[in-house]
Parts: C-alpha cells; structure tokens; sequence
C-alpha cells in the first residue's frame, strides 16, 4: 500500500482487535516492510495512540489504553451496531444515560453513509420506546458491581428491601440482567449462605473486597434464567393479569415485557396474555395503549383504574381544544 494515510488507516483497523500483532504480520497483511510498518506506528504514537511493543517470539504490537480517548476507526456492521445500542440504552433506566447516549448517537449518526442511516433508522423503528420513568440505577453503581462480576470478587453493599428497611449484604456477584425495565444482580449471599436476585435500584455504595470467588453451580442456565424464574421473591407487589387484545400474536409478542409463553393465540387476530406480573399499572397502561390495538383488560383493577385516569385526561384535553375553537 503505497498511499500512506489509507495504510494508516488499515494498520489502525487492524491494532484496534485486541491481540499482539507480529510485525512482519503486520508488513504482510499491508504489504510493505518490516521498517515501514515501524515508521507508520511511530506517526500512530505521534497521532496520540498509544501503541505498546513487546518483544521476544511472542511479542508483537498492542493499541492499548491512554490518557485520553483517540478516534476510533469501526466497520460498517459495528457502526450500526453501536447505533442502534445508542437508540436502545437512550431509553434504557440508568440515570444520566440517556442524554449521554443521544449525544454519541448525534455524532455518529451525523458521519454515518446514507446507506446506514437508513439501516440504523429500520432497525430502531423496531425497537419498543421506554414509555415510564420507573426506579432509575446510578451508573457508578451497575460500573462497580459490573467490575466485581468481571473481576470474580466479593462485594459488599448497602440494600434496601420492598419495605425500605436496609441492610448489609456480602456477596459473590455472578451476573447483571435487565429484566422488565429494571436492572437485577445474582449473587450467592454469603451471610445467608443461599443465592439471591437483588435489584439494582435498591443497591447502594457497593465495594469490591477484592476477595477471590469460590466457583459454584447456580441452579439455573444462567442469571437471567434465575431471575425470570425468582421474579416474584423480591418484595415487589405482584398481580394477575389478563388481558384479550384483537392483533395476532406475533404481533405483541414481546411489546408488553412478556415471557416467551405468556402470549397465546385465541385465533389468528385475537391473543390473550395472562401471567403474573410485577409491573406498575401506569406503564402497563401506557405499553397496552401505545400497542395501537383494540383491548380488554380483566385484570387487576388496579390497571383498569389506571386506564379510565388516562382516558379521563384525553378527554380533558380534547374538551379543551373545542372550547378554545369555540372562542
């Protein structure tokens, strides 16, 4: 490759994948030299990436972290990766996220090709909005215990129960899941030597030990499978409810926080879903509306009550709007 910025280029694409790089794979993937390849991670340093050099047969070159952020350099697929993860955490219950996430997204999609806009555009039109402003989780919070799950340590923290009484917890963090609009950690509870989901939102000041964790089996698959299969042992008001909806199926599936089954057909335009649920009525009211179906609820009054607030609310405003025409 003779046209030294395009060279640059590539050799950035390919120190971005995290591994050592031989220099003389380096020179072949690009076809140059051995002394050419050095020269170009010199201009690199100089652009303020850091390139770390090892030596010996197992060495090689490394990107790896600096003092500050330099530009990255992603494929086409990556690009429209991150965006449409931009879209979903933008509406996602981590406090402060949100307008950092429409931030990046803004940037990104401003030097994005047209062809993957669009695309971007398609698949975030999928993506079901966030319609309540439920328990919100402090990012310090879900970074520490992320890093305590990453780093297989103990961790200690300060945990409020459904009746706001607080505790102490030590625990060995297994796993983060997002479950219905709220974030849940798994732990083997260590004080009460049995496993536990704790939500995220309750958890205050965690701190890493730094204390090693003593592999054990979880009764389930994996987290998320534990905590679909713990979901009504957390303290949280739990209720039945059903509700018949005039759309097939496969058209609500998934659009109401629902479990794969809770959904079943009554005929190729009508489903009913029935499950037990830990959902405020307020969201449940806003999903079932925004579902642009015809409904009836059965249950809980609790939502049905909820949905006459709404309509009582529209029919305000709509009166409103003829009276000022009337003026």
């Amino acid at each position: 490759m003779n046209d030294t910025p395009a060279r640059l280029l590539r050799l950035l694409s390919l120190l971005q994948t995290p591994r050592d790089w031989p220099g003389s794979e380096l020179a072949d993937r690009l076809g140059v030299t051995d002394r050419t390849v050095r020269r170009d991670i010199d201009r690199l340093r100089e652009l303020g990436y850091p390139v770390e050099a090892t030596m010996g047969a197992a060495g090689g070159y490394r990107l790896v972290a600096g003092s500050a952020l330099p530009p990255l350099l992603i494929e086409d697929d990556e690009a429209v990766a991150i965006a449409v993860g931009l879209r979903a955490a933008a509406g996602y219950a981590v406090a402060g996220i949100e307008e950092a996430s429409v931030r990046a997204l803004t940037k990104l999609e401003q030097v994005l090709p047209a062809k993957l806009r669009r695309r971007v555009r398609v698949l975030g039109t999928a993506l079901a909005p966030r319609t309540e402003t439920g328990p919100l989780v402090d990012p310090e919070v879900l970074t520490a215990l992320a890093g305590a799950v990453t780093n297989r340590e103990r961790v200690r923290f300060a945990y409020r129960d459904g009746a706001g009484a607080g505790t102490r917890r030590h625990v060995e963090p297994v796993g983060l899941t997002p479950s219905r609009h709220r974030w849940y950690l798994v732990g083997y509870d260590l004080d009460r030597a049995d496993w536990r989901v704790y939500r995220v939102d309750r958890i205050e000041r965690p701190q890493p030990t730094a204390a090693r964790i003593t592999p054990r089996e979880l009764p389930a698959p994996d987290p998320a499978a534990y905590v679909a299969g713990r979901r009504t042992d957390w303290g949280t008001p739990t209720f039945r409810l059903s509700v018949t909806i005039h759309a097939p199926a496969r058209r609500i599936a998934g659009r109401l926080g629902d479990e794969p089954g809770d959904i079943v057909a009554v005929d190729e335009n009508t489903c009913r879903l029935d499950s037990l649920r830990d959902d405020s009525p307020e969201w449940l009211a806003h999903r079932l509306i925004a579902l642009g179906a015809d409904f009836e609820v059965h249950q809980p009054p609790e939502l049905i009550q909820q949905l006459r607030a709404v309509s009582a609310r529209i029919e305000r405003g709509i009166a409103g709007r003829k009276a000022q025409r009337r003026k």
